[in-house]
């Protein structure tokens, strides 16, 4: 029999990983030398780098997604549906009530997104499609007044994203000439931006806010919301009330239920894995992407990012490929990566060796926002 591989999502991980494997695999149409089987709930694969642009009514929704059926070529195919269960340990799935079994399983499922404090009354979580739709409804007729974004909770994915976004808004605001009137201000639990790079990027970023007059409010988390308002604690035992009269924020983040029923998770709460081969504590499963803890730096996680999934995944896919040929795996993981903080015409780069804390920040350009623009549209011309 061919062996079988188990790729659980379809996100950018799961089908960095489903790619990765036909390619590295040998698999060709008409000659596969393995099954590679995805399993997504939904018909369509998110692009969520892209959600920020939808914000601002630069993408509409059916630019962010990528049809499924598109990805079954060499010998991968995609199985639509609910996953019921999983078993690590005989490497063992149940979707729609049929049980599939693996040779090997990697484990790309992504976060489990919650609105906490009811926001969700509120405002718009923007780290979904609708959520940034329905934002830019309410931006559109937005004629001054306080706009909120807001970090509800910590850790969340594509940790630039609540900066990017309160840039964007920016942009818009001004192109609608109404930023004499607006106020824009950015809420989060951090101790500064992106606080998992060095104190020089967060410097950059925090003057770039205040360059476009944004109010930066560190070391604010949120405990209460209402209607137009909303509550936060401070060091020192304060609490803060802070008005708006349009609001965004990020969810709560927590891994999927379906991971701690299988007993995946460890003490951080999410899967964790080994730095290098980015197994789990079960042979031949593998985790990647914003499911996992990574630890980098001084004591110090890795970023959920896309970026890294993708690395991931082709981490992942070279070793089982070498595996199946009954060779060692000996590729390793490296948290190199980059992140492009767009701000409408121009945009930022941060990139480096997050484990070595070897981060750079690229200054703001139209180049930068260009990049950005790109690495989406060669993300769908490779897999859609």
């Amino acid at each position: 029999m061919k062996p079988t591989i188990l790729v659980l999502g379809g996100g950018i991980g799961g089908i960095s990983t489903a790619r990765e494997l036909s390619r590295k695999i040998g698999n060709e149409d008409g000659i596969n030398l393995a099954r590679i089987l995805v399993f997504e709930k939904e018909k369509s694969s998110l692009y969520a780098p892209s959600l920020t642009w939808m914000m601002v009514g630069k993408r509409e929704e059916k630019q962010v997604y990528g049809d499924l059926s598109d990805v079954e070529l060499g010998g991968i195919e995609v199985i639509h549906g609910e996953i019921q269960s999983i078993d690590p340990e005989n490497r063992a799935v149940i979707s729609n009530g049929t049980e599939y079994r693996g040779d090997y399983i990697v484990i790309s499922l992504g976060t489990k997104l919650t609105d906490i404090y009811n926001l969700s009354r509120y405002g718009h979580n923007f780290y979904t499609p609708a959520g940034a739709s329905s934002f830019y409804e309410d931006l559109q007729q937005f004629e001054g007044g306080e706009i909120a974004v807001v970090v509800s909770s910590l850790p969340h994915k594509s940790p630039v994203a609540p900066y990017e976004a309160a840039l964007l808004i920016d942009d818009f605001i001004r192109e609608k000439e109404i930023r004499h009137k607006t106020g824009i201000t950015l809420y989060t639990p951090e101790t500064g931006p992106m606080d998992f790079a060095s104190e020089e990027i967060s410097g950059k970023v925090r003057r770039l806010m205040e360059e476009k007059e944004i109010h930066y409010k560190p070391e604010h988390t949120l405990i209460t919301a209402e209607k137009n308002s909303l509550t936060f604690s401070r060091p020192g035992n304060k609490n803060v009330k802070a008005a708006f009269d349009l609001l965004a924020f990020t969810p709560k983040h927590t891994a999927p239920d379906l991971i701690r029923e299988a007993g995946l998770t460890g003490t951080s709460g999410w899967v964790e894995v080994d730095e290098q081969t980015l197994q789990t504590t079960h042979d031949n499963v593998f985790a990647i992407g914003d499911i996992i803890s990574l630890p980098v730096g001084d004591g110090k996680t890795l970023p959920k990012a896309g970026v890294f999934a993708q690395y991931q995944a082709d981490t992942v896919a070279h070793n089982i490929a070498r595996m199946l040929r009954g060779k060692q795996p000996n590729k390793m993981f490296e948290p190199k990566g980059s992140y492009i903080l767009d701000q409408g015409d121009k945009a930022s780069k941060v990139d480096g060796d997050f484990n070595a804390e070897e981060l750079k920040i690229k200054t703001s350009s139209m180049i930068r926002h260009w990049e950005k623009v790109l690495t989406e549209k060669a993300w769908f011309l490779k897999n859609f």
